[in-house]
């Protein structure tokens, strides 16, 4: 699975790993976080337009 970087503060989120301490289980694709997820260092939303997340495409 790809991950995806925050442009605005650099985070990633690495579907591997999740983000656990928000209730997102390990495994879980980008594209199946909530609808209210937000970064978790900048609170950046990913329904933000022009998605202010870019796919790291992982070879």
């Amino acid at each position: 699975m790809d991950s995806f970087r925050c442009l605005v503060c650099g985070f990633m989120y690495d579907p591997m790993r999740g983000d656990p301490r928000r209730g997102i289980e390990p495994g879980t694709p980008f594209e199946d976080l909530p609808d209210d997820y937000t970064c978790p260092i900048c609170g950046v939303s990913i329904l933000t337009q022009n998605s202010a997340f870019v796919r790291i495409e992982k070879n």
